[in-house]
Order: C-alpha cells, then structure tokens, then sequence
C-alpha cells in the first residue's frame, strides 16, 4: 500500500489548512499563512500564539481512530488494520503507527483532520481558522480576546478521543512580539513598527552549520568532491529560507564560504583564482524575496483536474532559465505539450546539443522522461 493509494479520497476531506504530507502544499504555504495572520494591518503586534506539542504522536495514534475515518474498501481496511498492528509496541497493541512508514504520515493527518475548526470564526461571510498544522505540528494564532485556555481545553478533548495528549512542558502561549519557533523559522513581530518577521530558527542554522563543516573537514574528500557535495546542501537551505529575511550577515554564510576557501587553499593543486571560482560553485546565490510566496488557493487538490492551476502553480518551483523557459511555454512541456504536473521533474534541454549555448531560443522545458526518450531516440539514429 501507498500513500497515492489513499491520497484522492481524502484529500476532499483534508481541512485547509493542513499543509503537512500533501500533494501541492509546503511548509512554505504555513509560512506564509503566518504573515497574512500577523502583519501590521492584522494587528499582529496584539496576537499571541498557542504553539500545540503533541506528546509521542505517532507512538499514540489510535488504531480505531484511524480505521474508523479512513476511506477505502473492507480488504484494504483490512490490510491497514494488519500493517498497524505489525508495527506497535506490545505494550500498547492499539495504538501507534509503524515508525518510519511511508504511510504514517498520512495516517496521522487523517487522525488529526478536524482539529483545524477548533477556534473558527466567521469573517466578511467566510469561516477563517485560527489553527495552521504541518502534520502533528500546529499552532493556533490568538486574538487579544481569544481564551487560550478554553481552545487549549477543546485540542486535549480532540486528541483525547485519538488517544493522544499534548505535551505539557513544550506546550505554551506565546506573544507575537516575543517570537517563537515552527517548522525550522523563527516568526516575530517587531515591538517597534508591527511588521511581521520570519528568520531561520537556531536549531535549524546550527544543524545547517555542522553539515556543511563536517563536509568541509573531511579528509577523505578532495576539494572538487567538497564542492558537489556542498552546492546541493546550500541551494538546498537558501530555497528553503528564500521567503524569510535573510539580509542579516549571519545568513549571507560569509564565514563558512571564507573558511571553505582557506581549507581549499590548502590543497596544493588548488591556486586562489580555482578556490574563488570553486566557491561561487559550492555556495550558490539564490534569489530570495520576503513574504512573497503564493499560498495555494483554499481546498485546491492536484486531484481536481484544474490541470491548468496546478501547472502554473508547480513552474514557481524552478528559478533561472528553467523559470523563463517554462513562462515562453505557458507552463507546458515543449516536446509532448502536456502542462506540467507535480508528478514529474522539469528538464531543461538543449536544442543543438550544445550544454554551453544558453541561448533562450536554445533553450527547451520538457519532462524528464521526455528528456530520456529524445536522448535515446538520438542515440539510436547514431
């Protein structure tokens, strides 16, 4: 069994703003949530937020909360209930998921879906959540009125008929002024103007930090085998930060790219003109822009055949030449035609053969198996 498998049906049920485990939707769309909730003109600066721990999640989940929401036919029910039960602790043989499961995730965010409209309210003739949850990681945004302890009181009864509990010592009300920590961001409003904020937590820089220096001091790699392992790490970090305000020095990664350089400059092939270039390569600039990330539009699903939607939506993934390519070919593929789906990566194809002409006109946008397929029928005509 797959998560694909169960991920039509319950996704016209999934609340949303529940972005955790789900086709189209990213800790990215939270993010932004965070901003459109806390922003100056929202009266952020007043706000608090109720930051929800879930004490072993997925160690409590319970075995009949699951099979009774979940939507599939008898056998495969029956199939799920077998594969829940061969992955629990003997001492609690009905609860738990299977740790590590591919379908664990998606077990949980039907156990969890609902706990979104604790907190609702109506608003200009649409009803608004107070809650944004990544999985078994939620948050409540609270208005200057709002009771934290009677929603507080309603997530323990929801979790309760789940068989879970909320973590006491991590659970907390915390001002908007004060900052707080949610999906590797530190989200503030700053006491001084109200504008909201979002910066890279401590937990997460540091981890960043160790990886990159524990490639950087491996003997066993050279320094060209440093630099491929380092570009995908920090492109990597960058996108994912790309939506926060990261001009401040720490984040410019100044110092780790310096102290690369020297290390690099130890290595006695390696002049300085090699070791700059190496490092404009093994530390790659990625664009970034506060706050301007686009949420996806309410309850829209991969799944609901809006094929138009979800290919322009899934373009903003690429940046660069991939980017303007996909724009020139309205968001389709340049060799099939089909539009762009989640599915499938996006290749860039040269037209001639050439990998050194990016020429736009050079320059063609194509699915990945379409890219295997002109490469192969190439290959054959030789």
């Amino acid at each position: 069994m797959t998560r694909t498998f169960y991920f039509r049906p319950h996704e016209a049920q999934f609340h949303e703003r529940s972005y955790g485990f789900r086709p189209g939707r990213s800790t990215h769309d939270a993010q932004k949530i965070l901003f459109l909730k806390l922003k100056s003109d929202r009266n952020g600066i007043n706000k608090r937020v109720l930051e929800i721990d879930i004490a072993k999640c997925f160690d409590r989940i319970s075995h009949k909360a699951i099979l009774d929401r979940a939507i599939a036919p008898q056998f495969i029910i029956g199939g799920l209930r077998r594969c829940l039960k061969s992955g629990t602790n003997p001492q609690f043989p009905n609860q738990g998921t299977p740790q590590g499961g591919v379908i664990s995730p998606l077990l949980a965010n039907i156990a969890l879906n609902g706990i979104e409209k604790i907190g609702e309210y109506r608003l200009a003739g649409k009803t608004v959540s107070k809650c944004i949850r990544y999985a078994d990681d939620m948050v409540f945004v609270l208005k200057p009125k709002d009771s934290a302890e009677k929603i507080l009181a309603k997530v323990e009864e929801f979790l309760a008929e789940r068989g879970m509990e909320v973590s006491q010592k991590k659970t907390k009300v915390t001002v908007s002024t004060g900052g707080f920590d949610f999906l590797g961001w530190t989200f503030y409003v700053q006491k001084n103007n109200g504008k909201f904020r979002s910066i890279p937590s401590e937990d997460n820089f540091k981890a960043f930090r160790q990886k990159v220096k524990h490639i950087v001091n491996n003997s066993n790699y050279g320094a060209e085998t440093k630099v491929s392992k380092l570009a995908p790490v920090v492109r990597g970090w960058r996108n994912y930060h790309k939506y926060c305000k990261i001009d401040d020095s720490r984040f410019s990664l100044w110092d780790l790219a310096h102290r690369t350089f020297r290390v690099f400059l130890r290595q006695k092939t390696i002049n300085r003109y090699q070791a700059e270039k190496m490092i404009k390569i093994a530390f790659p600039y990625v664009k970034y822009s506060e706050n301007k990330f686009v949420n996806v539009k309410g309850e829209k699903s991969p799944f609901d055949g809006d094929i138009n939607y979800w290919s322009k939506r899934n373009s903003v993934l690429y940046d660069g030449a991939t980017a303007r390519t996909l724009r020139k070919q309205n968001h389709s593929c340049g060799y099939c035609g089909l539009k762009f789906l989640e599915e499938e990566k996006v290749d860039l194809h040269h037209i001639d053969g050439n990998h050194n002409n990016w020429g736009q006109k050079n320059l063609l946008a194509i699915h990945r198996s379409c890219h295997h397929y002109v490469h192969m029928s190439k290959n054959r005509k030789d």
